[in-house]
């Protein structure tokens, strides 16, 4: 145990236990609860971030809820018919001979118990008084051993932690910048940086060999439950690897993670091919602990005389019990939903016991022949009781709204299942072709394909949406933890990534100058990979939004109610920053 011992203290509120009975201690915190015991006694729960003792002072004592105040007296026992064995010090008390008030309080705005739910722009207007809980506690510590077995994991690999600029250019990386102007330069500005991405691979140039960072990343994207305008991720690059190589050195760092917090170190990182994941789970990023996968029935269809199942693409899921779980009103709710994602509609069928096995019942089950229904409760292992859901319409469509119904009907709570790391691989270089025939990239432009596909990048159109790229990311439990890639080190490879995205000489140069001019004086083979530690500490923490892992976030809206920001800057300073408030757009 830590020695945190003071002048002012002897011991920590939640470290005394029945073996201290007969010390005299002194300890320090707030007064969580205070309760009157007879005519001259009161009992006073002090806390600090280990916990909290009971304390046994005189009523006369004026000990309001949280105070902050300093008590020294014996510990004792507790007599056995009033211990509390669900309270880490329950056994013992402290019978206090001394009292001093070290600071007075308000009321709090709110209480501090676990059970009170709490409006949370209330809860961020008075951060500092939420920190104090619990909960908030267990999470910023849960944090501060991540970010120390993280760091451990790295320099245990001989990576060097190097510190990257916060003002830096503006290039385009996927997010709106946060742009900082310029005094001394202005109409000009700097931009707060999304990521050190062209940084590192910089490094790389260098011969640094090994790099990472804890690096605080900015961008101006719409705020969720995980993400956040500012962000921490582990950052990380390495010279002269492949893939495999990268995966080992993250895998290691996550593992120390995850070991820290839970005491269990993953062994084993899946992997699934992107396609692979979008057949099976219709997401780039499957939640992997429960089952009710994807599943193909296309060629069941062929032919049919059903016009809900003429398309170019048919799959289903099944819900276990879904006979049971569901009500007629939720089906609908749950067609209307998958409506809204894109879907002409949902076909769902109850399975029934039959005379000669499962049949289905209900929904659009009139429209199937008796060959097309019996293959489809082969295909999905269909049992009575069940529900299937079917969606038919382009294949993209498909995997999209089945793939989130699945979520929406089976998806455990956060803290369920264990931890699930899975390796996904081979996604595409390019998501779409725009409307001007350019592709549009998948990841950013300095991204290398894949080997076998380098032939493909003579192609144009449609073609190239089969170049596959040498990127790769890593999930945990449905979340995306973070990505990387194998980067472009040969000037012919990348001449051509800019040529098919219609960047031309001059752009290039205005966005990428400095990037392209150190790699004419020789890049090794690199790769790298980046992680948000904001969501890696939630689901390690259990939790569901990163808001409750960061000390001092944003709300939903993007603001701060602890310093109301944003705000507006006097026309003194706009005037030497040289910069004009427009009028709100009517």
């Amino acid at each position: 145990m830590q020695d945190l011992t003071t002048s002012m203290r002897t011991d920590m509120c939640g470290h005394l236990t029945a073996a201290d009975a007969g010390r005299t201690v002194s300890v320090c915190g707030w007064v969580d609860r205070r309760r009157e015991h007879g005519e001259h006694l009161a009992f006073i729960d002090l806390r600090d971030h280990t916990g909290v003792v009971q304390c046994v002072v005189n009523s006369s004592h004026d000990l309001r809820s949280e105070y902050v105040a300093r008590m020294t007296g014996a510990v004792r026992l507790r007599p056995d018919d009033t211990a509390n064995l669900d309270l880490a010090t329950g056994e013992i008390e402290i019978e206090v001979r001394e009292i001093e008030i070290l600071a007075e309080a308000e009321p709090p705005p709110f209480p501090l118990d676990e059970r009170t739910d709490v409006d949370e722009t209330i809860r961020l207007r008075h951060r500092y008084v939420d920190l104090r809980k619990s909960r908030m506690q267990r999470n910023l510590r849960t944090r501060a051993l991540v970010n120390s077995a993280v760091r451990r994991g790295m320099e245990e690999q001989g990576f060097v932690e190097i510190e990257t600029p916060m003002l830096i250019a503006s290039t385009p990386e996927g997010a709106r910048d946060f742009v900082v102007p310029s005094r001394k330069e202005p109409g000009s500005f700097y931009a707060l940086p999304q990521s050190p991405q062209l940084f590192k691979q910089l490094c790389m140039v260098g011969g640094i060999d090994r790099y990472y960072q804890i690096a605080r990343c900015l961008r101006d994207e719409d705020l969720r439950a995980d993400r956040q305008f500012e962000f921490m991720q582990l950052d990380a690059e390495m010279s002269f690897v492949n893939q495999e190589d990268v995966f080992t050195a993250i895998g290691h760092a996550v593992a120390n993670a995850a070991e820290a917090v839970t005491g269990d170190r993953p062994s084993v990182f899946p992997r699934m091919t992107w396609l692979e994941a979008q057949e099976r789970f219709g997401s780039d990023k499957p939640d992997i602990r429960f089952g009710m996968e994807l599943v193909e029935l296309t060629s069941i269809f062929e032919g049919t005389e059903a016009r809900v199942f003429q398309a170019p693409c048919v799959k289903g899921i099944r819900m276990e019990g879904g006979v049971e779980a569901l009500s007629r009103n939720q089906i609908d709710a749950l067609v209307e939903t998958c409506q809204r994602w894109g879907a002409k509609g949902l076909a769902w069928m109850k399975v029934i016991a039959g005379d000669s096995g499962p049949a289905l019942d209900a929904g659009v089950a009139k429209f199937l022949s008796d060959t097309e229904s019996s293959a489809v409760i082969d295909a999905l292992d269909a049992v009575p009781g069940d529900m299937v859901f079917l969606v038919a319409d382009e294949r993209r469509v498909v995997r999209h709204v089945l793939g989130l119904l699945r979520l929406e009907l089976g998806k455990p709570p956060v803290n369920e299942g264990g931890l699930h790391f899975l390796w996904i691989v081979d996604f595409p270089l390019f998501e779409t072709i725009a409307d001007n025939g350019v592709p549009v990239p998948a990841h950013h432009p300095f991204t290398m394909p894949h080997e076998d596909d380098w032939g493909l990048l003579e192609q144009t159109g449609e073609a190239l949406l089969e170049v596959r790229s040498q990127s790769y990311d890593l999930v945990l439990n449905g979340w995306e933890l973070g990505s990387g890639s194998i980067r472009i080190n040969r000037s012919d490879v990348q001449n051509r990534i800019f040529e098919l995205l219609g960047i031309g000489e001059q752009e290039r140069r205005a966005k990428f100058g400095f990037f392209i001019d150190a790699f004419q004086y020789g890049a090794p083979p690199h790769g790298g990979f980046a992680f948000g530690l904001d969501r890696l500490v939630a689901l390690l923490a259990g939790e569901t939004n990163i808001r409750e892992v960061i000390a001092f976030p944003k709300t939903q809206s993007g603001a701060d109610p602890l310093t109301n920001a944003p705000s507006q800057i006097d026309g003194g300073h706009l005037d030497e920053l040289g910069l004009r408030v427009l009028p709100p757009a009517t």
